[in-house]
């Protein structure tokens, strides 16, 4: 009798088990760049261990790395309003900030002045709406349109960031008169994939470097082994052309 409870108990375990791997996360899947007439792209996200609301930008640029136009950025970033960003009335309201130290590698690429001088979006001068969304809280695959259709090579571009990832390197006070590198923790990770337009098949994004830690400038630092949770907020990025 003890020996059929056993077995019925290791069939219901082994069950519980395959149910587990069976359920996998259905991606968000949301549309960019809608009104324009060029190259339809289709990249998917696979969250890694420590994805918690990043930050990203992604961008098409030359085969050479030049930029030629933003094909998605986080909300926050891309209007220069941040959820949290008043506490003004005495509890946390949307607010206008700027965070140079979020996604300087793009913000840098992008090289487009605000009315204050700087590079970063402002509510006065945004992102369009066309490019710009809130962070997907799962896994998700962005259907982006290129302003003009795709004749060659070329780079899709991936900047993401998230606060709070400190580690052993990028701790709490390795720059304590740095405000803005408080901001960002570990550095913003900068992936690149080589896209051909004469190619179909998905093409990984391969991690290539780091933003400069308080966004002082638009430097890649090649040297990631510094990082840590931070190579594991993307477990899997990819690209391609759907026509």
């Amino acid at each position: 009798m003890r020996t059929r409870i056993l077995f019925a108990a290791m069939i219901l375990l082994s069950l519980n088990v395959s149910a587990k791997k069976i359920k996998k996360e259905v991606p968000v899947q949301v549309q960019y760049g809608t009104e324009n007439t060029g190259t339809k792209l289709e990249i998917s996200f696979e969250k890694g261990k420590y994805y918690n609301h990043p930050l990203f930008a992604i961008w098409l640029a030359d085969e050479d790395g030049k930029y030629i136009q933003t094909l998605y950025v986080s909300q926050s970033i891309g209007k220069g309003v941040f959820l949290r960003g008043s506490r003004n009335t005495g509890q946390w309201m949307p607010g206008e900030i700027q965070r140079p130290a979020a996604l300087p590698y793009w913000v840098h690429q992008r090289n487009i002045k605000n009315e204050k001088g700087g590079l970063l979006p402002t509510p006065t001068n945004p992102v369009a709406d066309a490019y710009t969304g809130a962070t997907p809280k799962n896994a998700f695959v962005l259907g982006v349109t290129t302003e003009n259709k795709l004749h060659g090579k070329y780079k899709v571009m991936f900047e993401l960031n998230q606060s709070w990832d400190w580690n052993d390197y990028w701790f709490n006070a390795k720059y304590p008169d740095d405000k803005e590198y408080k901001t960002s923790s570990q550095p913003a990770l900068v992936y690149s994939a080589d896209l051909d337009s004469s190619n179909p098949q998905p093409i990984e994004f391969k991690a290539i470097g780091h933003s400069h830690y308080s966004g002082k400038d638009g430097s890649l630092n090649k040297d990631i082994k510094t990082l840590s949770t931070a190579l594991q907020i993307a477990k899997k990025i990819t690209v391609k052309i759907v026509e």
